[in-house]
């Protein structure tokens, strides 16, 4: 049988004294997580592990003396093996370490039944083969022996990590017991009261652990939580104002209400509340996931401002807006320019298609006048657009998720002539597939069931299929034109869609992206541990296994996918291949962001 001993770095060089830890139930194994001085008075050590205990709410306990040999502490030694009968326990490790040598020297004190402890040294020795009975009294005695192993790990890296994968859970004692290791690093996270005692307090106890050469604390920090107790006040009642604003009967009725759930500025807007609204509750963090959630929004929403601070900083310098809005009319008026061009171009015979000469003039003229529409639009908008730009820019104080959804609402607008002519180009391409189609089955004596949703036999008699016939053959010689025209105008739709996707994308990129958790994995790496390591420390003749334990780092790419901030997606719910099948039948694509589509 193996017995390990999670023994702290800090207690290598500790005076003598009581070492304060835990048995971990279910493994043999124990805790080590502070080392008590010598001299102290037993009734005080008792009535500290209690209120330690109280306070932690894991089960301390003192599990052994600790004996660094010093001048005049020759006794020292047999009056820490004597304590085993005030403080008792099943087992007493009463752990030495020889001035010039690394390794620990353990004995384990077992009481059995009677109250009495028989001693059993843990060493590791070297036997010698002989040959009789004494070489049987020696294998009988190495059979009886326990190893020991010293686990040796840096106690204020391993308090402050979080092992992963994270157990949120409750869990059943019988039949889902943690690891070790987990219980482990659950016991020196639990044990941050037991911490707080260091060599400045005037109590009757001393104590060695990770902080007891002084509290590690910054003068910032406290500062920011003294602060932090009015701007959530301040921001509670500003989120209450909103709330109320937003609750007002007029915003609920159909306009304000559809508009609002398809510009993105207005989600936008309405994630960011609820992003204030975590950030600003009374209630500290519940967990581990609660808290890097609070974290990663808080870090994400200063650098959104900051980023969006310096968009207005480029902005409203060396007079930008003026010359963006100077750009706009002339841009416009160039694309204009173009659409004209390509429709003449398909009213003729593009790329030497013969094209159906009534619907192509149609067509061709149908869709100038929606251009020629839209230039007087927009040079009845030029000369607000200078204001316009102006007070938009406005938004990116923000942060630059705002000015980035406000141009792509921006583009939606100038480009709704394209919209308009890509939605006419598949509404008319989709009634020409679909009329084919069920002409196709009256062909086949076919015809689609509506009530159970599937394709049935069915008897035509003459007139139908000739006027099948009729519309089957009109259909098809116009199909060529109408595709085409759908083509172009679906390839013009999908820039524009492409140019919005990548703002949107942006957009979810700021909002989603960790970058607390990533931080802290680089400049911090042992706070999210994904395992732990071992590599032998010392191994002394005479005494036990020495192993040093080491973290190991979460993967970034793991931290991203563990940490990353739910939101609202702006992916569409399709895949490729119903993309494409939309594209072929003629369906519409809707760019528009899903407000109630929550994604991890």
């Amino acid at each position: 049988m193996v017995l390990k001993i999670f023994f702290p770095q800090c207690c290598n060089r500790a005076d003598s004294g009581l070492l304060v830890g835990r048995w971990i139930s279910g493994h043999e194994s124990a805790v080590v997580l502070a080392v008590i001085h010598y001299p102290f008075i037993p009734g005080q050590v008792k009535q500290y592990v209690q209120q330690m205990q109280t306070r932690s709410g894991v089960e301390l306990s003192v599990l052994g003396s600790w004996s660094l040999p010093k001048e005049g502490q020759e006794g020292m030694e047999s009056f820490l093996r004597d304590l085993s009968t005030i403080f008792p326990q099943k087992r007493w490790l009463q752990i030495s370490r020889q001035m010039g040598k690394t390794g620990f020297i353990c004995n384990v004190l077992n009481r059995d039944h009677d109250g009495e402890s028989a001693q059993k040294v843990k060493r590791k020795k070297k036997h010698e083969d002989v040959k009789g009975d004494e070489g049987e009294e020696d294998k009988e005695e190495e059979e009886e022996e326990e190893k020991v192993i010293f686990i040796h790990y840096e106690q204020r890296k391993v308090m402050m990590s979080q092992l992963h994968p994270i157990e949120n859970g409750l869990q059943d004692p019988k039949t889902d017991s943690p690891s070790e290791l987990r219980q482990m690093f659950q016991t020196v996270a639990q044990s941050q009261p037991l911490f707080f005692m260091d060599k400045y307090d005037d109590g009757p106890l001393k104590s060695t652990h990770w902080q007891s050469e002084g509290r590690e604390a910054s003068i910032i920090v406290e500062l920011l939580k003294q602060a932090s107790v009015p701007l959530c006040l301040l921001v509670t009642w500003l989120l209450s104002l909103w709330t109320w604003i937003c609750n007002i009967r007029i915003f609920s009725l159909y306009p304000f209400c559809f508009l609002s759930s398809k510009l993105s500025t207005c989600v936008q807007l309405s994630y960011r509340t609820e992003h204030m609204r975590t950030l600003s509750s009374p209630r500290p963090a519940a967990g581990h996931t609660q808290f890097m959630r609070k974290a990663n929004i808080f870090v994400s929403f200063l650098v959104d401002v900051a980023l969006g601070m310096l968009l207005i900083s480029w902005l409203y310098r060396d007079n930008h807006i003026s010359m963006l809005a100077n750009t706009l009319v002339p841009a416009a008026d160039h694309v204009a320019k173009q659409l004209e061009e390509l429709l003449q171009w398909l009213m003729g015979a593009p790329a030497g298609l013969k094209m159906n000469r009534a619907l192509d003039q149609v067509l061709g003229r149908f869709f100038l006048y929606h251009i020629h529409l839209w230039i007087s639009y927009i040079h009845l908008m030029s000369p607000f657009i200078e204001g316009i730009f102006w007070y938009g820019g406005l938004s990116a104080c923000l942060g630059l998720t705002f000015a980035l959804s406000l141009l792509s609402d921006m583009v939606a607008l100038l480009t709704f002539h394209i919209y308009c002519f890509y939605v006419y180009g598949a509404r008319l391409y989709c009634l020409k597939i679909y009329g084919l189609s069920s002409l196709w089955r009256l062909f086949r004596g076919k015809k689609w069931n509506v009530l159970r949703q599937r394709v049935d036999s069915c008897s035509y008699d003459l007139d139908q299929l000739f006027i099948g016939t009729l519309l089957f053959t009109i259909l098809l010689f116009l199909l060529p034109t109408t595709a085409l025209y759908y083509l172009v105008f679906t390839l013009l739709r999908l820039v524009v869609v492409l140019f919005q996707g990548v703002l949107h994308l942006s957009v979810d990129f700021i909002n989603s992206f960790p970058l607390f958790a990533v931080g802290l994995r680089v400049c911090r790496f042992y706070r999210l541990a994904e395992g732990v390591k071992f590599r032998v420390l010392c191994d002394e003749p005479g005494t036990a296994l020495h192993l040093l334990m080491e973290i190991n780092p979460l993967k970034v790419s793991t931290v991203v996918q563990t940490y990353r901030t739910p939101t609202y997606s702006c992916y569409p719910k399709d895949s490729w291949a119903a993309l494409v099948k939309k594209l072929f039948v003629g369906e519409l694509i809707y760019p528009w962001r899903h407000k109630t589509t929550k994604t991890d």
